[in-house]
């Protein structure tokens, strides 16, 4: 047989079907058909490309939890944490007022910022989000804008002296003398 070949495209769509929930029990019931067998945690670890201790951890915890379901077994505890409350949420309600004048919301601003962004979303659908996620919201959006490099100064109101005195005057200065 001619060897097997994957193109690195071909290797990382594979690898990304390996992740998920039903590929998580897949592998760990893999993992414990082959110590079933006889196969040595160290070999089934290397197989899985994981650790021996999370081998361990799986035929443990599949022990302990006698008498359920087969599937509810090897599937994860549920766990606690606070959940991914901006992703895929704030992207619309961006997407939705990006192309708006904040001026039109009764906002003091001419342009949106990541920080009016946030006041927005907290104030008008009670979202509190972190600076990290509004930009990878807009990223996602494929939103992109610059800040200003420089600020602009107001004209003090000397201004006109300073640069040579008013048009009329000038005209005045230059006119022909005879």
């Amino acid at each position: 047989m001619a060897p097997f070949v994957l193109t690195a495209r071909e290797q990382g769509h594979l690898e990304s079907l390996l992740q998920g929930p039903a590929a998580r029990e897949s592998r760990r019931a893999q993992a414990l058909l082959w110590l079933a067998q006889g196969f040595f945690v160290e070999d089934v670890a290397d197989l899985l490309g994981i650790s021996r201790q999370t081998v361990y951890n799986w035929a443990r915890r599949f022990m302990e939890r006698d008498g359920g379901d087969v599937r509810q077994r090897l599937t994860d505890a549920p766990r606690s944490g606070r959940p991914p409350t901006a992703l895929g949420i704030i992207d619309p309600l961006l997407a939705e007022v990006i192309d708006r004048d904040p001026r039109d919301l009764g906002y003091r601003a001419t342009g949106w910022t990541n920080r009016l962004l946030r006041r927005y979303l907290k104030e008008v659908h009670r979202i509190s989000v972190s600076r990290r996620s509004v930009s990878r919201a807009l990223a996602r959006l494929a939103i992109v804008w610059k800040r200003p490099r420089h600020q602009l100064a107001q004209r003090p109101d000397t201004w006109r002296q300073s640069k040579g005195g008013s048009n009329a005057a000038c005209g005045a200065v230059r006119a022909p003398c005879c």
